[in-house]
């Protein structure tokens, strides 16, 4: 199993965000999902989705892409051992990169537009 780019399922303009742009969106056997948003002014985000546990990681551009390939071999690794995500993993995980849950990921993401995207993949 590899990961698969998918950011080309992604029009130009879907990809602006908010003054973000999406750089990079990987996903892994349809169960993970990492993605990487750059901005002009700001951190990069760095989003994920595993099982229930989602969220997004702030990172200096320098570091966005270093940032991203541990966590989606830690993903990964969790992934193939578990299939489902534990408790524990949440925490660590969480502890390891300062997961961030912004409101604006529920208010003002049109969440359902962006996983239909990504259930065309199949």
């Amino acid at each position: 199993m590899k990961w698969k780019n998918v950011t080309d399922t992604f029009s130009e303009k879907q990809r602006y965000y908010k003054e973000k742009y999406l750089e990079i969106d990987e996903v892994y056997d349809d169960a993970l999902e990492v993605s990487v948003f750059s901005a002009v002014d700001g951190p990069y985000e760095i989003y994920f989705s595993y099982d229930k546990f989602y969220g997004i990681v702030y990172a200096k551009e320098e570091n966005a892409f270093e940032i991203r390939d541990k966590m989606k071999r830690d993903l990964q690794k969790e992934y193939e051992k578990n299939k489902n995500v534990t408790d524990e993993f949440i925490e660590e995980f969480s502890k390891k990169y300062d997961v961030s849950l912004p409101m604006d990921l529920f208010f003002n993401f049109d969440f359902d537009a962006f996983l239909d995207e990504l259930m065309k993949l199949e």
